[in-house]
Protein backbone atom coordinates (compact mmCIF):
# COMPACT_ATOMS: atom_id res chain seq x y z
CA UNK A 1 0.00 0.00 0.00
CA UNK A 2 1.36 3.10 -1.26
CA UNK A 3 0.21 5.31 2.66
CA UNK A 4 2.90 2.86 4.30
CA UNK A 5 5.50 4.09 2.31
CA UNK A 6 7.91 5.72 3.39
CA UNK A 7 9.22 9.60 2.44
CA UNK A 8 12.45 7.81 0.77
CA UNK A 9 10.84 4.66 -0.96
CA UNK A 10 7.73 7.61 -2.70
CA UNK A 11 10.96 9.44 -4.24
CA UNK A 12 12.18 6.35 -5.84
CA UNK A 13 8.73 5.27 -6.64
CA UNK A 14 7.74 8.38 -8.43
CA UNK A 15 11.63 9.50 -10.07
CA UNK A 16 11.05 7.43 -12.99
CA UNK A 17 7.42 8.75 -14.08
CA UNK A 18 8.61 12.22 -13.13
CA UNK A 19 11.60 11.81 -15.45
CA UNK A 20 9.23 10.53 -18.38
CA UNK A 21 6.93 13.62 -17.86
CA UNK A 22 9.55 16.01 -17.35
CA UNK A 23 10.34 15.91 -21.46
CA UNK A 24 7.03 17.51 -21.98
CA UNK A 25 6.28 19.29 -18.73
CA UNK A 26 10.00 19.77 -17.38
CA UNK A 27 10.58 19.38 -13.96
CA UNK A 28 7.81 20.66 -12.41
CA UNK A 29 4.71 20.41 -9.76
CA UNK A 30 2.98 18.91 -12.85
CA UNK A 31 5.37 16.43 -13.88
CA UNK A 32 5.46 15.10 -10.78
CA UNK A 33 1.68 15.29 -9.78
CA UNK A 34 1.22 13.15 -12.87
CA UNK A 35 3.32 10.44 -11.71
CA UNK A 36 1.76 10.62 -8.36
CA UNK A 37 -1.33 9.75 -9.66
CA UNK A 38 -0.21 6.85 -12.04
CA UNK A 39 0.97 5.11 -8.81
CA UNK A 40 -1.71 6.17 -6.56
CA UNK A 41 0.17 8.45 -4.33
CA UNK A 42 -1.08 11.24 -2.87
CA UNK A 43 -0.26 15.02 -4.77
CA UNK A 44 0.53 16.48 -0.89
CA UNK A 45 2.47 13.36 0.16
CA UNK A 46 4.70 13.60 -2.97
CA UNK A 47 4.98 17.20 -2.77
CA UNK A 48 6.22 16.58 0.54
CA UNK A 49 8.54 13.83 -0.78
CA UNK A 50 10.18 16.37 -3.49
CA UNK A 51 10.09 19.71 -1.11
CA UNK A 52 12.60 21.12 -2.63
CA UNK A 53 11.71 20.91 -6.20
CA UNK A 54 13.19 20.36 -9.20
CA UNK A 55 16.29 19.63 -7.63
CA UNK A 56 14.74 16.90 -5.63
CA UNK A 57 13.27 15.18 -8.55
CA UNK A 58 16.57 15.03 -10.42
CA UNK A 59 18.64 13.94 -7.31
CA UNK A 60 15.78 11.32 -7.12
CA UNK A 61 16.03 10.56 -10.86
CA UNK A 62 19.28 10.18 -10.87
CA UNK A 63 19.92 7.74 -7.92
CA UNK A 64 17.23 5.33 -9.94
CA UNK A 65 19.59 5.61 -12.96
CA UNK A 66 22.68 4.55 -11.06
CA UNK A 67 20.67 1.30 -9.35
CA UNK A 68 19.35 0.82 -13.19
CA UNK A 69 23.00 0.67 -14.10
CA UNK A 70 23.99 -1.37 -11.48
CA UNK A 71 21.41 -4.18 -12.17
CA UNK A 72 22.56 -3.71 -16.03
CA UNK A 73 26.30 -5.29 -15.09
CA UNK A 74 26.02 -7.20 -12.18
CA UNK A 75 28.61 -8.63 -10.33
CA UNK A 76 29.41 -11.97 -11.82
CA UNK A 77 29.91 -9.60 -14.88
CA UNK A 78 31.94 -7.51 -14.07
CA UNK A 79 34.26 -10.28 -12.36
CA UNK A 80 35.26 -11.28 -15.77
CA UNK A 81 36.25 -7.99 -16.97
CA UNK A 82 39.27 -5.81 -17.11
CA UNK A 83 39.20 -2.26 -15.74
CA UNK A 84 38.85 -0.54 -18.90
CA UNK A 85 35.99 -2.83 -19.61
CA UNK A 86 34.07 -2.11 -16.78
CA UNK A 87 34.29 1.33 -16.29
CA UNK A 88 33.26 1.48 -20.21
CA UNK A 89 30.45 -1.11 -19.71
CA UNK A 90 28.64 0.67 -16.60
CA UNK A 91 28.98 4.10 -18.13
CA UNK A 92 27.19 2.77 -21.37
CA UNK A 93 24.71 0.97 -19.15
CA UNK A 94 23.92 4.46 -17.55
CA UNK A 95 23.48 5.93 -20.76
CA UNK A 96 21.68 2.90 -21.76
CA UNK A 97 19.15 4.01 -18.68
CA UNK A 98 18.84 7.37 -20.09
CA UNK A 99 18.04 7.19 -23.52
CA UNK A 100 15.01 7.11 -23.50
CA UNK A 101 14.91 10.31 -21.71
CA UNK A 102 17.44 12.70 -23.35
CA UNK A 103 14.57 15.47 -23.34
CA UNK A 104 14.27 15.25 -19.63
CA UNK A 105 18.22 14.91 -18.97
CA UNK A 106 19.02 17.72 -21.49
CA UNK A 107 16.59 19.77 -18.94
CA UNK A 108 17.76 18.17 -15.86
CA UNK A 109 21.04 19.61 -16.73
CA UNK A 110 19.92 23.21 -17.43
CA UNK A 111 18.50 23.19 -14.16
CA UNK A 112 21.45 21.53 -12.52
CA UNK A 113 23.56 24.36 -14.38
CA UNK A 114 21.92 27.24 -12.40
CA UNK A 115 24.95 28.88 -10.14
CA UNK A 116 22.43 27.80 -7.11
CA UNK A 117 22.92 24.60 -8.32
CA UNK A 118 26.02 23.85 -8.84
CA UNK A 119 27.41 22.78 -5.99
CA UNK A 120 24.65 20.37 -5.94
CA UNK A 121 25.44 19.38 -9.10
CA UNK A 122 28.87 18.30 -7.96
CA UNK A 123 27.68 16.37 -5.64
CA UNK A 124 24.99 13.95 -7.76
CA UNK A 125 28.06 13.63 -10.28
CA UNK A 126 30.84 12.68 -8.00
CA UNK A 127 28.22 9.99 -6.49
CA UNK A 128 27.61 9.27 -9.72
CA UNK A 129 31.25 8.57 -10.40
CA UNK A 130 32.10 6.90 -7.25
CA UNK A 131 29.53 4.37 -7.73
CA UNK A 132 31.04 3.18 -10.97
CA UNK A 133 34.54 3.07 -9.47
CA UNK A 134 32.85 1.08 -6.40
CA UNK A 135 31.18 -1.35 -9.02
CA UNK A 136 34.34 -1.66 -10.76
CA UNK A 137 36.24 -2.70 -7.67
CA UNK A 138 37.98 -0.01 -7.01
CA UNK A 139 38.75 0.29 -3.45
CA UNK A 140 41.64 3.37 -3.27
CA UNK A 141 41.49 5.47 -0.34
CA UNK A 142 44.86 8.33 -1.19
CA UNK A 143 45.06 10.47 -4.06
CA UNK A 144 44.35 7.62 -6.10
CA UNK A 145 40.28 7.74 -5.03
CA UNK A 146 40.01 11.88 -5.77
CA UNK A 147 42.13 11.67 -9.00
CA UNK A 148 40.00 8.58 -10.82
CA UNK A 149 36.59 10.19 -10.05
CA UNK A 150 37.82 13.18 -10.38
CA UNK A 151 38.75 12.41 -14.24
CA UNK A 152 36.13 9.97 -15.02
CA UNK A 153 33.35 12.77 -14.22
CA UNK A 154 34.88 14.64 -16.59
CA UNK A 155 34.80 12.03 -18.73
CA UNK A 156 31.10 11.72 -18.36
CA UNK A 157 30.28 15.00 -18.88
CA UNK A 158 31.74 15.48 -22.01
CA UNK A 159 30.37 12.08 -23.03
CA UNK A 160 27.04 13.29 -22.05
CA UNK A 161 27.38 16.23 -24.60
CA UNK A 162 27.70 13.60 -27.57
CA UNK A 163 24.67 11.11 -26.26
CA UNK A 164 22.04 14.40 -26.04
CA UNK A 165 22.45 15.11 -29.97
CA UNK A 166 23.79 11.63 -30.99
CA UNK A 167 21.25 10.03 -33.68
CA UNK A 168 23.55 7.66 -34.85
CA UNK A 169 22.64 3.55 -34.73
CA UNK A 170 22.99 2.05 -31.29
CA UNK A 171 24.59 5.36 -29.73
CA UNK A 172 27.65 4.47 -31.93
CA UNK A 173 29.14 8.05 -32.43
CA UNK A 174 28.55 8.30 -28.29
CA UNK A 175 30.04 4.82 -27.61
CA UNK A 176 33.14 5.81 -30.07
CA UNK A 177 34.06 9.13 -28.19
CA UNK A 178 33.46 7.08 -24.64
CA UNK A 179 36.04 4.69 -25.96
CA UNK A 180 38.61 7.08 -26.76
CA UNK A 181 38.07 8.88 -23.37
CA UNK A 182 38.51 5.51 -21.12
CA UNK A 183 41.88 4.97 -23.54
CA UNK A 184 42.79 8.36 -21.94
CA UNK A 185 42.28 7.49 -18.25
CA UNK A 186 43.53 3.94 -18.61
CA UNK A 187 46.95 5.33 -20.31
CA UNK A 188 47.09 8.20 -18.21
CA UNK A 189 47.13 5.56 -15.23
CA UNK A 190 49.50 3.81 -16.59
CA UNK A 191 52.18 6.48 -16.56
CA UNK A 192 51.12 7.83 -13.10
CA UNK A 193 51.88 4.15 -11.98
CA UNK A 194 55.67 4.20 -14.02
CA UNK A 195 55.94 7.69 -12.24
CA UNK A 196 55.15 6.30 -9.08
CA UNK A 197 57.20 3.38 -9.24
CA UNK A 198 60.40 5.47 -10.31
CA UNK A 199 60.18 7.73 -7.60
CA UNK A 200 58.88 5.16 -4.52
CA UNK A 201 62.51 5.66 -3.07
CA UNK A 202 62.81 9.29 -3.48
CA UNK A 203 59.78 11.95 -3.55
CA UNK A 204 56.43 10.32 -2.12
CA UNK A 205 53.62 11.80 -3.90
CA UNK A 206 50.73 10.22 -1.65
CA UNK A 207 52.83 11.31 0.98
CA UNK A 208 53.20 14.65 -0.26
CA UNK A 209 49.62 15.07 -0.46
CA UNK A 210 48.97 13.59 2.82
CA UNK A 211 51.32 16.66 4.28
CA UNK A 212 49.03 19.23 2.31
CA UNK A 213 45.85 17.63 4.19
CA UNK A 214 47.02 17.04 7.38
CA UNK A 215 50.40 19.20 7.78
CA UNK A 216 53.06 17.98 10.09
CA UNK A 217 54.71 20.87 12.77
Amino acid sequence: MTQDLTLDEIRALLAPGIAANAAFDGWSDAARDMAAQAERVDTDIAALAFKDGPVDMIDAWFAHIDGVMLAAVPPERLALMKVREKITVLVEARLDATSADRESLRRALAILALPQNLAKATRLGWRTVDTIWHAAGDVATDYNYYTKRTILLGVYASTITIFLDDESEGLAETRAFLGRRINGIMQFEKAKSGFLKRTEHGFSLSRFVGRLRYPTA
